[in-house]
């Protein structure tokens, strides 16, 4: 009896929402390899990998690892500090943009 006491104060998921996760997750696993399968290349084949990449990651952490319901203040503890890395990622990448071109600017290529 104590064992039904304990958890009666969680929360219970309907099975119906991991189910229609997990379509989910197959439809865009199935996205991912069309991509591979009708030979795209260049930009677009990147973007669409990285985009497919993102949706069943956010779905896996959201629904599976259940951030969707905690507080807010412990998704921003989660899912900030690698925005933030991103964002410094992509401000050093610019920056070595700019040095590789004042660099060719003032000395030319190499030999």
């Amino acid at each position: 009896m104590a064992h039904a006491e304990t958890h009666a104060g969680q929360q219970q998921h309907p099975i119906k929402l991991y189910l229609l996760v997990w379509g989910l997750l197959f439809v865009l696993s199935t996205f991912s390899y069309l991509v591979d399968y009708f030979s795209l290349q260049g930009f677009l084949r990147w973007s669409l990998i990285l985009i497919f990449m993102m949706l069943k990651a956010g779905l896996i952490v959201a629904i599976f690892m259940h951030m969707a319901w905690e507080r807010l203040a412990l998704i921003y503890a989660i899912l900030l500090p690698p925005l933030l890395v991103l964002v410094f990622v992509t401000l050093m990448v610019s920056e070595s943009n700019y040095i590789l071109f004042t660099r060719l600017a003032f000395f030319g290529p190499g030999p």
